[in-house]
């Protein structure tokens, strides 16, 4: 299964083309003409790279990129400029940008560039381990480990907490998480992540010092 990528950019010949070289090249492309719809979409879908063009309407680039930061620290983002001052380099890292490639680009350049950072993200997973207080949390594998003891996670656990790692000590946004892994924030929906949020409780309770949180109107936070 290919990598999926959500393109932004509001040329739509440069979208259409972009789009139909990446998906030639066996990627899963999702499109968006602008910001906020490119935004609306991040929320529901889950994507392994952006490409956001930086001067688009209703959401810039780099506005989105910061928005997207708020949840996800680590999937990567490429911006696509006109802009070439140093500044604006410096804003679109400083948003949380991976990477800048300034119009006109070739699609050779693009492709080398998003693989770059593919790679490196599936290199990191390979062998990834995240401590939680003193559990080593493995994404990959869906385990927990205390000393010796290994426990087992579903898919569903394994997803939640690593969100809940990656904003640990601040607040995971109830309706944002809902829509991401669950694709809508309903009820019943809200009850079953509710549901998930209790058995990962049980099975981090090994250590007294890491809490789950309820911050009431808002969602989660990991505390460790």
């Amino acid at each position: 299964m290919g990598y999926k990528i959500l393109l932004a950019e509001d040329e739509a010949a440069l979208g259409q083309i972009v789009k139909e070289s990446l998906e030639s090249r066996g990627f899963e492309v999702v499109y968006c003409s602008d910001g906020q719809k490119a935004y609306e979409v991040y929320k529901v879908e889950t994507v392994d790279l952006l490409v956001l063009d930086v001067m688009m309407p209703r959401m810039d680039g780099f506005e989105l990129a910061k928005e997207v930061r708020k949840i996800d620290k680590k999937t990567p983002i490429i911006f696509l400029t006109s802009k070439s001052q140093t500044k604006d380099v410096v804003e679109g890292f400083q948003t949380g940008g991976n990477d800048y490639l300034k119009k006109p680009f070739s699609m050779e350049e693009l492709i080398v560039r998003i693989n770059a950072l593919l790679d490196r993200i599936k290199l990191r997973q390979n062998d990834e381990i995240i401590p939680v207080g003193k559990f080593v949390f493995n994404q990959v594998k869906q385990t927990l480990t205390l000393k010796e003891e290994v426990t087992l996670l579903t898919h569903r656990e394994s997803q939640l907490l690593f969100h809940l790692c990656e904003q640990r000590n601040e607040v995971l946004d109830r309706m944002v998480i809902l829509r991401k892994l669950w694709g809508d924030d309903d009820f019943f929906n809200a009850r079953s992540m509710d549901v998930f949020i209790t058995k990962l409780r049980k099975k981090l309770k090994g250590d007294s010092d890491v809490q789950i949180l309820n911050v009431r109107g808002h969602g989660y936070k990991l505390v460790c």
